[in-house]
């Protein structure tokens, strides 16, 4: 799957901003993450693989919105300042389902989940990934996360700052701005998802079988062009 990879690494466009933490200070000790599982509510569900979404949450909208935590105390209260931070690489299937939980896994290994953190800014979340998503492809958490990484670093993200400040703005024009930044991407290849008060909080970019970008199905989600939504900003 990483050979696959290098054309979607070639588009990035090389001017355009990196949204991720300018510096990442990681803990002195990582902690283990928990052993996750199918639920009734979260069944095993092995499926083909028609497509990929590449999730990106924007933390300082989720940082605005915790709770206090101590989950999050690494990513909203470490003194680190995340902008983009990834959530994953969700395969997805021919329809509105798609495939999950297809394997058990045990608990990742201290050093993999060290190797991913300043991506994923949550030990369990990076578990959860893997075992959610990660086990429906062939392949090992090191190769899966390593790939969910890359395709993240090789995103490029317009001027948030900018765009946090604007009085209005619509979902529309801010793919259209994330779109721009990004070679080989329009405004219909991601989906938008916001808060109960309407602030951005995450970006789902579509992807075919092959890793590259395209337009999103019908049924993917995210709000309508026409909605407004806002910007927190970081730092």
């Amino acid at each position: 799957m990483l050979k696959i990879l290098l054309p979607v690494l070639a588009q990035a466009a090389p001017n355009a901003a990196l949204a991720q933490a300018g510096q990442c200070r990681l803990p002195g000790v990582i902690p283990r993450p928990v052993v996750e599982g199918p639920t009734e509510q979260e069944p095993k569900r092995v499926l083909p693989i028609g497509s990929y979404t590449l999730a990106v949450s924007w933390s300082p909208d989720y940082c605005a919105r915790s709770k206090g935590g101590a989950k999050d105390d690494f990513q909203c209260r470490s003194g680190n300042v995340f902008g983009f931070t990834l959530h994953g690489l969700w395969p997805d299937g021919y329809g509105k389902d798609w495939p999950q939980y297809c394997k058990p896994a045990p608990v990742l290994p201290r050093k993999v989940v060290r190797d991913h953190l300043c991506a994923v800014p949550s030990v369990q979340l990076i578990q959860h990934e893997w075992v959610k998503h990660g086990t429906c492809l062939p392949t090992t958490p090191t190769k899966f996360l390593a790939l969910s990484r890359k395709l993240y670093q090789a995103l490029r993200y317009p001027d948030m700052q900018e765009l946090a400040a604007r009085p209005t703005l619509s979902a529309r024009e801010f793919a259209t701005a994330f779109a721009a930044a990004n070679k080989g991407m329009s405004a219909d290849m991601m989906r938008l998802n916001v808060s109960r008060e309407g602030t951005l909080s995450e970006v789902w970019v579509c992807m075919d079988r092959k890793l590259r970008y395209s337009r999103c199905p019908a049924h993917q989600g995210g709000v309508n062009d026409a909605t407004r939504i806002r910007i927190v900003p970081k730092g």
